[in-house]
């Protein structure tokens, strides 16, 4: 019987559709990276701390150093999501963003973006951040550590109010912060 099943081409023609089903399933969800992390370490910028009296303010003020311009903490979307981010001016005028401690998932393509949409609690924040205006930074370095994307000199920091670790292969946030402004002296 089972001689008989095989030496039919319609047996073989659907082993050969399983298959090739089940390689681009495999392709497109990529299921071993829920068991795989990537530590990235990359140097944050020290960023001095002001002080209460006005000649230390006058003294740190001389001295070209990195500002953070705004800030934030993610919040859980799709994926258990952690840490903080900060938007940092560099002495010469140009920007990054700086991850601190972020903890995720792994994931197929998954993305750092700026983006012009408010950060939502649940699932309905998980897909708005392509509704409106986004700066890709590039893809996510690792899901664990601190990392730094430098923005090019076309982005204006102050168009976008949050960050969003974006899987674009699923058009969903893995998790979101907004981007408060800091108040400097």
């Amino acid at each position: 019987m089972t001689r008989r099943l095989l030496s039919r081409p319609l047996t073989w023609i659907a082993v050969v559709v399983l298959g090739l089903g089940a390689a681009g399933g495999l392709y497109w969800f990529q299921p071993w990276r829920l068991f795989t992390d990537t530590v990235v370490t990359d140097t944050l910028s020290t960023v001095p701390q002001p002080s209460g009296s006005p000649a230390a303010s006058a003294s740190a003020a001389s001295v070209a150093a990195p500002v953070v311009i705004a800030q934030g903490d993610f919040i859980t979307h799709e994926h258990d999501t952690s840490g903080t981010v900060r938007m940092v001016r560099n002495p010469d005028g140009s920007h990054q963003l700086e991850i601190a401690g972020l903890d995720t998932s792994d994931g197929p393509d998954l993305r750092v973006w700026l983006s012009d949409q408010r950060v939502r609690t649940g699932t309905a924040g998980w897909r708005v951040f392509d509704d409106g205006e986004y700066a890709e930074l590039g893809r996510l370095k690792g899901n664990h550590g601190d990392q730094v994307y430098r923005l090019a000199a076309g982005i204006d920091p102050e168009a976008f109010r949050s960050v969003t670790i974006w899987c674009k292969r699923f058009s969903v946030s893995f998790g979101a912060a907004e981007l408060a402004a800091v108040r400097t002296g």
